[in-house]
């Protein structure tokens, strides 16, 4: 399976990517949503992790912009954010991600998260 990972913080990229590659899956990278979408339409993938607060294009917009396309209707999106209000989870589920994990996690979250949207193939 493969996954995309969207946040603009090269670190939180690295620590997720290797946990997704670690559980086997293919992993690529973007610093904001707007690079996102160009990875999205130039190498479909089955899964985006997609941190809210970005330059460029934020999580929020990447993932309503990605719903609008019926192409993308099978892609799993998870919002990883710091954003932890109940209106901010309720906005982006209403927006069209699966999941929501807030920073910071851990690796059980984010497997158990995962698990919920049977990416593990287990």
């Amino acid at each position: 399976m493969r996954a995309l990972v969207i946040d603009d913080s090269r670190t939180v990229r690295l620590i997720i990517g290797k946990i997704l590659t670690e559980l086997g899956l293919e992993v690529s990278e973007a610093a904001n949503g707007r690079e996102g979408l160009e990875r999205l339409q130039e190498s479909p993938v089955e899964l985006v992790l997609v941190d809210w607060n970005m330059p460029e294009m934020n999580g929020l917009d990447f993932i309503k912009t990605v719903r609008s396309q019926r192409i993308f209707d099978p892609v799993r999106l998870v919002m990883v954010t710091t954003e932890t209000e109940q209106e901010q989870v309720i906005r982006a589920l209403d927006a069209g991600a699966n999941e929501y994990v807030m920073k910071p996690f851990t690796r059980e979250i984010l497997v158990a998260k995962l698990s919920l949207l049977d990416v593990l193939g287990e």
